[in-house]
């Protein structure tokens, strides 16, 4: 089948979180099993550089801009330097501070993948940034894919006219939401087909409670609703292949897992005991991941006689929090403000235990990645995290959002750290699951072929 995959992401070219990791690894494993992916994303100047020669295609014009596709192989870059060549991220400037323009930098992309949607059996949006995509064309043919309800792309009504939609639209029934358009909402309303990112969050987000007040919606849409957990890159995160790390091991070799600590110790300035347990973080540092609970449990974890290596960006306040924690605890604790690949692969290597306390999480990749490596999660029991850990055998899990649940699940997991036979059985256990994407790519290419076929009929 020939799938155009619409997103705002996409590894190592740009990535702001997990979904450029999924915009990188699943339409890759979608061609090995015969598909034709072509993946549409925004021609920010940084991703431009980085990719070398570029084809010219055809030139569009929508919403007052002009633009040129430019294809580099199985990637399709929408070039358009007045929207898209600046400086920051995907979505924020260099300050942290949102685009002001985001909706039409984000409405012309879905004006322009549904232009180009007549082309392609599928057209696959991810996230808010690509959900106006039916609503412009082409919904029969529509699957939507919430990488994190909570985003949901939602602005001032004027915007309506403005990227050319009819103010028929402006109603409770379409994309009005709390007295402003949804972009979110336009794609659960209009795609044929909705999926979300692991089963545990698909049944999530249809209560009060996780659906950030779109529930009532997805539970009219139950019936075309599905989760399918993400996979992660077999290749990238192999602790055996992996070039960042001071040593490589596998799961019938363990022992160098210890070098890959003593390394992470001295690049983080810890103390270099390898008789101290090593728990570790990496991920934005939001009260989404939960950020908060580690620094509100941060004095009762380094009183179980333990280290801590937080790394990641996200909220001030919390990324201050941590930093003060840091400055309390020299040598016992680390925190890097900063987006690291090279430290982040170090870390799931180098700590004994990895920490997920997020108060929700659509599928999660962190999990996965420190399973593969030995590294058991700490992680709270909501969305793909119930999914991936399983308790007491590849990792440990807790319910409440507390600092103090956060530390007694810690503990739970250190008592077994110190029995090293137990701990070598949890952490084989976890290296052996498969997490890659041939199992999510045959589920996506099943959504795909329901989806051509309901049209047909």
């Amino acid at each position: 089948m020939r799938v155009l995959f619409v997103t705002p992401e996409c590894a190592p070219l740009v990535k702001a979180g997990g979904l450029g990791d999924v915009s990188a690894s699943l339409p890759l494993a979608l061609r090995r099993l015969g598909h034709e992916v072509d993946v549409l994303l925004p021609g920010y100047s940084d991703a431009l550089a980085k990719v070398g020669a570029l084809q010219d295609e055809e030139r569009c014009a929508h919403l007052g801009f002009e633009a040129r596709l430019r294809r580099a192989e199985a990637l399709l870059f929408l070039d358009c330097a007045p929207l898209y060549a600046r400086g920051g991220g995907p979505y924020q400037d260099p300050g942290g501070h949102d685009w002001p323009d985001n909706a039409l930098r984000f409405g012309f992309l879905s004006r322009v993948a549904a232009d180009l949607g007549a082309r392609y059996d599928v057209v696959h949006c991810n996230d808010w940034p690509a959900a106006l995509t039916p609503a412009f064309a082409h919904a029969e043919k529509t699957l939507l894919t919430i990488h994190n309800l909570a985003f949901q792309g939602n602005y001032e009504p004027s915007w309506l006219a403005r990227l050319g939609l009819s103010d028929a639209m402006f109603t409770m029934e379409r994309l009005e939401f709390h007295g402003r358009v949804s972009f979110l909402k336009a794609g659960l309303v209009y795609s044929a087909t909705l999926n979300t990112v692991s089963p545990t969050y698909a049944r999530e987000i249809q209560s009060p409670e996780h659906g950030c007040g779109l529930d009532g919606l997805l539970r009219a849409r139950a019936s075309a609703l599905t989760g399918i957990l993400n996979g992660i890159d077999a290749d990238v995160w192999d602790p055996a292949r992996d070039p960042h790390l001071a040593a490589r091991y596998n799961i019938e070799d363990l022992q160098a897992k210890a070098r890959n600590k003593q390394q992470l110790q001295r690049r983080l300035n810890l103390e270099v005991n390898a008789d101290c347990p090593l728990l570790g973080f990496v991920g934005r540092l939001t009260h989404q991941k939960g950020a908060d609970l580690i620094a509100a449990a941060a004095a009762e974890l380094v009183g179980l006689n333990s280290q801590l290596a937080v790394l990641g960006r996200g909220e001030r306040d919390i990324e201050a929090a941590l930093s003060a924690v840091a400055a309390r605890h020299p040598g016992r604790v680390a925190v890097a403000i900063a987006f690291d690949e090279p430290l982040a692969h170090l870390i799931e290597a180098g700590a004994d235990v990895f920490l997920m306390p997020s108060r929700f999480e659509p599928c999660g990749l962190n999990q996965m990645y420190s399973q593969r490596y030995g590294t058991p999660p700490v992680a709270r029991a909501t969305g793909g995290l119930v999914d991936t850990v399983i308790d007491g055998e590849t990792g440990f899990l807790f319910e409440r959002a507390e600092g103090s649940a956060l530390a007694a699940a810690v503990r739970r997991a250190l008592a077994v750290w110190r029995e090293p036979g137990r701990w070598r059985e949890i952490q084989r256990a976890g290296m052996q699951r498969d997490f890659s994407w041939r199992g999510a790519a045959r589920q996506y290419a099943d959504l795909y072929s329901r989806l051509a076929k309901a049209r047909v009929s």
